[in-house]
């Protein structure tokens, strides 16, 4: 039976799945249909997170307001 498959509860819980999964597949210890499971799911969750990097992008240009008009920027963090 499959595991049904769930989105990560957040971007941060879906990187660290993401890493394992690389590391995982780097190991090179698996059985051909294994790897492939994984492959599957390393693909699904970079694709979420993904899609969750690119809502937090349009919320941040969203929120970008100049002169009463809404203006895209992109993000640009401060550096330390």
């Amino acid at each position: 039976m499959p595991e049904e498959e769930k989105t990560p509860a957040s971007f941060e819980t879906g990187l660290n799945e993401l890493e394992t999964v690389v590391k995982q597949l780097e190991s090179g210890d698996l059985a051909l249909e294994q790897t492939l499971e994984l492959f599957e799911k390393g693909v699904a969750l970079s694709e979420t997170c993904r899609k969750q990097l690119e809502e937090a992008e349009t919320r941040v240009e969203i929120l970008l307001k100049k002169n009463d008009k809404i203006q895209p920027e992109p993000f640009r963090p401060e550096k330390p």
